[in-house]
């Protein structure tokens, strides 16, 4: 299984834009269609019922033998960031496949059905939108009701997604009623299981988010002739907020965390005294009433650094997310398969989005991660060790199994 599954992983790489290092497939790119049309062959070969609905989302079904029964979903997403890795989310995909003919081979048709999706976006790195694939299947999206929204080069989603060959009514319809449960195995992201010395992680909780851009405005000064007393920098009260958020984050503790990822200085010249400053705000945590707590701090401590160097504030808030449970049923008998095939866990949380938050809203949905090499991800580094990424297959085989051919969730 080791041999399938590092091969599918390679090959799947291949599928890529441009020549810079790692994995480039956008939504609706070229390369992007050529790695769905190949994940269908690959599973029509396993002899999976393969379709793709009008977005794109691809599917791989083994069919059930208990007439009207609800299905049993697994996969991740297809698309990437920009020079991303090659296990972000494609493991899951290519573990699904492999999980789905192990069990055919040995077990023939299960009670319920079993697919394996390949959804077609997730992370945002072309238009201005996340969660494309499951959004659509969860209800979150209409797929015919996409507004105007256009990449970096002016192209619209909906012409982009036409010239892929979907966005057709023909294709079906996307959201999905018949689902029994959903699971998705994931690499980390993270340091956190390599760090303990675990080989897998069961997520309890995906952190909810909060992102806002904040706009420091002082006056622009020569750097030579304004005397330090008599100034208004911008560019110092952005350095005394981003500190005073880190120390108080810090003192918070975790789950949070508290990030300044963005920072734009006006004009950004040597000599000249910053008379502006953009930077983003992102917090995190898997406790809403804390997530909003922290939330409130900042911004009162962003505001009170402002009006003390005499600078003008301006806080926009951009995204909010709640934080997303997993299915306690599903993490019990994830923890159990574990404990059975004496694989090193701990329940943890996940800081990074996953379309498991969505299905969530949908069916019972559980996340397993397996360790990332240094925490590194959305990089042509990320690297997981096959044997660990075995250890997920394995993981994901004995969940799909009791799901579906000994129909373990009530």
């Amino acid at each position: 299984m080791i041999r399938e599954l590092t091969r599918l992983l390679d090959e799947l790489s291949d599928y890529s834009e441009g020549t810079d290092p790692g994995v480039t497939r956008l939504l609706y790119t070229d390369a992007w269609l050529d790695a769905q049309r190949y994940l269908a062959g690959q599973m029509a070969e396993a002899g999976l019922e393969t379709r793709f609905d009008a977005v794109g989302n691809l599917y791989g079904r083994l069919p059930g033998t208990e007439p009207g029964a609800k299905v049993i979903l697994t996969g991740s997403h297809i698309d990437t960031v920009r020079s991303g890795g090659k296990y972000d989310g494609a493991y899951g995909v290519v573990a699904g496949v492999a999980a789905l003919m192990y069990l055919k081979r040995m077990y023939g048709a299960p009670k319920r059905p079993l697919e394996v999706v390949s959804f077609c976006e997730e992370e945002g790195s072309r238009f201005p939108l996340a969660y494309w694939g499951s959004g659509n299947v969860t209800g979150v999206y209409d797929w015919r009701h996409v507004g105007d929204m256009v990449d970096e080069d002016g192209v619209s989603l909906r012409e982009a997604m036409l010239r892929s060959g979907f966005g057709k009514e023909e294709l079906g319809e996307c959201r999905r009623s018949d689902l029994a449960a959903y699971v998705e195995l994931h690499i980390e992201q993270g340091m956190v299981l390599e760090h303990m010395q675990k080989r897998i992680g069961i997520v309890e909780t995906i952190v909810g988010q909060r992102r806002y851009a904040v706009t420091l405005e002082g006056t622009a000064n020569h750097a030579g002739t304004t005397p330090m007393t008599m100034r208004q920098d911008a560019a110092a009260g952005a350095a005394e907020c981003i500190v005073r958020l880190e120390a108080l984050a810090s003192q918070w503790g975790e789950p949070l965390v508290a990030t300044v990822g963005k920072i734009e200085a006006q004009p950004n010249t040597p000599n000249v005294i910053a008379g502006s400053v953009d930077f983003t705000l992102d917090i995190r945590h898997a406790d809403e009433w804390k997530l909003n707590a922290f939330s409130e701090l900042a911004l009162s401590e962003i505001e009170r650094i402002a009006l003390r160097r005499r600078l003008k504030h301006r806080m926009t808030p951009w995204l909010s997310t709640k934080p997303v449970p997993m299915n306690q049923a599903l993490a019990r008998g994830a923890e159990r398969i574990c404990q059975q095939l004496i694989l090193p866990y701990r329940r943890m949380v996940s800081g990074a989005g996953h379309d498991a938050q969505l299905l969530a809203a949908a069916c019972p949905a559980a996340m397993v991660f397996v360790p990332s090499r240094g925490g590194i991800s959305h990089s042509p580094s990320e690297y997981t060790d096959p044997a660990m990424l075995a250890d997920g297959v394995a993981m994901l085989v004995s969940m799909l199994y009791e799901l579906a051919y000994e129909e373990q969730l009530s």
